[in-house]
């Protein structure tokens, strides 16, 4: 090409093909920014919980919500369980008692709390089965909010006194009661209690002052203390201060005696039909990665076969029962419509 060949000006043609070609460029430029972009943003929204694909989890310390005081029966199940699992895990279970409102307060912040398997909660009959017809308004749905992962444990409870009251066995105790004309107190902090103390109305014809308190621990003091006349104390409460002598017990809510305290009777012996029956586990908010399911259930099966483990929970009174999270989850369903029917039989008003 000639040097004044440079001056001249370019096909129009040419100029043409060259200015589409660079505009092409140029929203292809965009195209690829735009779709950069969005994988960007789709990795930005990814929810913690999805983070934990990884392989990592966990990483960091656990939370373990138990919805009943210390020193109840579903903190003792919480405390001899996450001794196993933290260490299949490999990280700290911390638990975090939050009493009150029959579990509700527990069970909601829990549901509330981020899908990510640093949240596990103690689900046990009362939040995850009775509540529902407990309460008018519920904070959080059993069924909805919450992915079952074990099963742990089965029990029933027994009713004590104090260790002087008068009667000798469960006759005599009705025959005071009768007595009594619905002066004496009754405390109660759960479902099973509230059930427990409803059927003993009701199949013995009895009545009584109903006292609500924030956990097992709390009305077992003030039996204790002579501030209640009896109350329907977990196995795991009761058993130990019945054996040190400091109450007196009648006789447990399960249809049949228990291999665990065989010569304490069961209520049904007099009172035919009586069967109250409790239960605790494991659930976590609903929406965890496969992976959190899957190591959560993972180490609770290797929990409730360990020895150790299974010996501390029967001598507490507590019968190991183990579900893993599907049958577990048809267990929860069976057991709220079960829970349903005894409290409309029971003529329990939901609050």
């Amino acid at each position: 090409m000639k040097n004044n060949d440079l001056l001249k000006p370019l096909n129009t043609d040419v100029v043409t093909s060259m200015r589409e070609s660079f505009e092409w460029s140029a929203w292809m430029g965009k195209a690829l920014r735009l779709v950069c972009g969005v994988i960007m943003g789709l990795s930005l929204l990814t929810s913690p919980a999805q983070a934990q694909l990884s392989g990592t989890y966990p990483s960091k310390p656990i939370r373990f919500i138990v919805p009943f005081p210390a020193g109840s029966a579903p903190d003792a199940i919480a405390r001899i369980v996450s001794q196993s699992l933290q260490q299949t895990l490999g990280q700290p279970i911390v638990i975090d008692n939050k009493p009150g409102a029959q579990g509700a307060i527990a069970a909601t912040e829990a549901a509330r709390a981020p899908a990510d398997g640093y949240t596990i909660f103690g689900g046990n009959n009362t939040t995850m089965a009775a509540n529902p017809s407990l309460f008018k308004k519920l904070n959080y749905d059993p069924i909805k909010d919450f992915t079952p992962i074990a099963l742990y444990i089965t029990a029933s409870l027994t009713l004590v006194t104090k260790a002087d009251f008068p009667a000798q066995n469960t006759k005599e105790l009705l025959a005071i009661m009768k007595s009594k004309k619905g002066d004496m107190t009754y405390g109660y902090a759960s479902a099973g209690m509230q059930i427990a103390g409803a059927e003993l109305k009701h199949l013995a014809g009895v009545d009584f002052l109903e006292v609500p308190y924030k956990g097992v621990p709390q009305a077992v003091n003030d039996v204790l203390g002579g501030q209640l006349s009896f109350t329907f104390a977990d196995n795991a409460v009761a058993f130990t201060q019945i054996r040190g002598g400091k109450l007196k017990g009648f006789g447990i809510t399960a249809a049949k005696r228990t291999a665990l305290m065989p010569d304490m009777p069961s209520l049904a012996e007099e009172l035919p039909g009586f069967d109250v029956q409790v239960w605790s586990g494991l659930a976590i908010p609903v929406g965890a990665p496969k992976e959190v399911i899957d190591k959560l259930s993972d180490a609770s099966q290797k929990a409730m076969a360990s020895s150790e483990v299974t010996t501390k929970l029967q001598t507490l009174g507590l019968d190991p029962a183990y579900m893993g999270p599907e049958e577990f989850s048809r267990f929860i369903v069976s057991e709220k419509a079960k829970w349903a029917r005894q409290i409309k039989l029971a003529g329990i008003q939901p609050e």
